[in-house]
């Protein structure tokens, strides 16, 4: 994500997939606050292939203004892409998205932006 972009992203994974057609791909998923108090679920697949780290609309699959339900659908995504990768015969070992794994970044994103706005002043 770019620096100057307005959303923050808390939390990601990646994990190594197969195509339709047999080629390794690679899925990012993530979860992002954005402004105005809306949390949003992201994934896209083949990051690493687009000119810009810019998320798209259609790459979004959750908005809303709770983070259980931005974790409940993160995870349920997560699990689904895991389940089908070890269907194709790859294992991963990735950890659930988690509420403290984003309230611990979301406390240290705050509090070190709050220290930016009154050095500005």
């Amino acid at each position: 994500m770019p620096k100057n972009h307005t959303s923050r992203r808390f939390a990601e994974r990646s994990l190594v997939g197969i195509d339709d057609v047999g080629n390794e791909e690679r899925i990012t998923l993530w979860i992002e606050y954005q402004p105005e108090a809306l949390w949003a679920v992201g994934r896209v697949v083949n990051p690493q292939l687009r000119d810009s780290d810019e998320a798209k609309e259609e790459d979004y699959i959750f908005h809303g203004f709770e983070l259980d339900d931005a974790l409940n659908e993160a995870n349920g995504a997560l699990s689904d892409d895991l389940r089908v990768s070890r269907e194709e015969g790859i294992e991963s070992d990735l950890e659930p998205f988690s509420r403290e794994e984003i309230l611990a970044r979301l406390e240290r994103w705050f509090f070190h932006h709050d220290d930016e706005s009154t050095s500005q002043q």
